[in-house]
């Protein structure tokens, strides 16, 4: 590796460590347009020190780290400060959850392609990798996103975005970081599960092709793809059972087993249904695969809390138990225990009534 201190067995060994011990990712590296729109839909001050209160109330949540293994922080997160004046990359890594960032600068329109959208950020990435890693990142994220629809997504969308996710990755290993390749066919639209697995199918295999021609250490990346599910406007929906099936005969077919572990995104799925098709792949399939089939989710585990938070500091406790206890539905959704009880627990107040151990 370029990275005078980081071995490749390092990046394996970080590799291995965001999905060991049935852990699994938190995604908290909405940029500031997005997480201003969470806000704004209820109710909350779109202001710099909001956002960094209301990341503070993630990061030190109790117990986070007997669940999650890694957080992604966005730019404006990494420059900032906990209360007491801690960096927050330096807060989680005490907390024992390692501190990763995301480094696109977004999805565009794509000229001469209609409806598709392509990733920027690769102009200047080597430079600012160096500047993460000093400010304690050890991993890193790259959103591609593709839309289902009518004539697309075409050739040219799947291959510019297959390319830019692999020279990220390299240059993420090249700087000593551990790169987590988002490519993300969207849930919204109407078209069908069938219709979603080929064309996920069709993504899963550009990708790993370009990392292969930009020479990505397989073993030293994880791979953070969508789940096989028909659009949100289907009128056909698949059971949990049914949606695992597919999902898992896709990565069989297209995800090299070098690859250590498999983050899925929740992208947009309710936290419970996220949680129960995660259990039913671990269930149905854990002992058969040869990568760890773990979740690296945003909304489905922050939005309950979000909701609880509502920017008021009276609500940070109560806010807190909730998103450990979405934390928790999906650690035991890794191991193949998260049942539907799980949710039931939760008192009049909206908040878990949770019995976790004493710090």
């Amino acid at each position: 590796m370029g990275h005078p201190h980081v071995t490749a067995q390092d990046l394996i060994g970080t590799a291995r460590a965001l999905v060991a011990d049935d852990k699994g990712l938190l995604a908290m590296d909405e940029s500031t347009p997005t997480c201003n729109r969470r806000f704004a839909a209820l109710g909350i001050p779109q202001t710099e020190e909001t956002r960094r209160a209301y990341r503070e109330m993630i990061v030190t949540t109790l117990g986070l780290e007997e669940c999650i293994s890694g957080a992604i922080l966005y730019d404006e997160t990494i420059r900032q400060q906990t209360n007491d004046g801690t960096p927050f990359a330096k807060a989680i890594a005490r907390a024992g959850i390692i501190p990763g960032i995301k480094v696109d600068t977004g999805a565009k329109d794509m000229a001469g392609h209609p409806g598709e959208k392509i990733t920027e950020g690769l102009d200047g990435l080597r430079e600012r990798l160096e500047e993460y890693t000093r400010m304690g990142a050890r991993f890193a994220k790259w959103r591609a996103v593709i839309t289902l629809g009518a004539g697309i997504p075409s050739r040219g969308c799947i291959e510019a975005n297959a390319q830019a996710l692999a020279r990220y990755a390299a240059l993420c290993q090249e700087a000593g970081l551990v790169p987590v390749v988002e490519p993300e066919v969207l849930m919204d639209g109407e078209h069908t599960l069938e219709q979603c697995r080929q064309v996920t199918e069709d993504v899963l295999r550009t990708v790993f092709a370009q990392l292969c021609a930009q020479r990505v250490m397989l073993e030293g990346m994880i791979l953070k793809p969508n789940m096989v599910l028909p659009g949100l406007t289907c009128p056909q929906q698949e059971t949990v059972d049914e949606v695992a099936d597919a999902t898992v005969k896709c990565l069989l077919r297209t995800v090299p087993a070098a690859v250590p572990g498999i983050a899925f995104l929740s992208g947009g799925q309710s936290g419970e249904l996220a949680s129960a098709r995660l259990n039913t792949m671990n269930v149905r399939f854990k002992s058969r695969l040869p990568w760890a089939v773990a979740f690296s989710f945003a909304r489905a585990i922050q939005q309950p809390a979000l909701e609880i938070w509502h920017g008021e500091k009276a609500h940070v406790s109560a806010a807190q138990r909730a998103l450990y206890h979405r934390a928790a539905c999906n650690r035991a959704a890794r191991r193949g225990e998260y049942a539907a009880t799980m949710e039931s627990n939760i008192g009049v107040t909206g908040i878990p009534q949770l019995t976790r151990p004493a710090a």
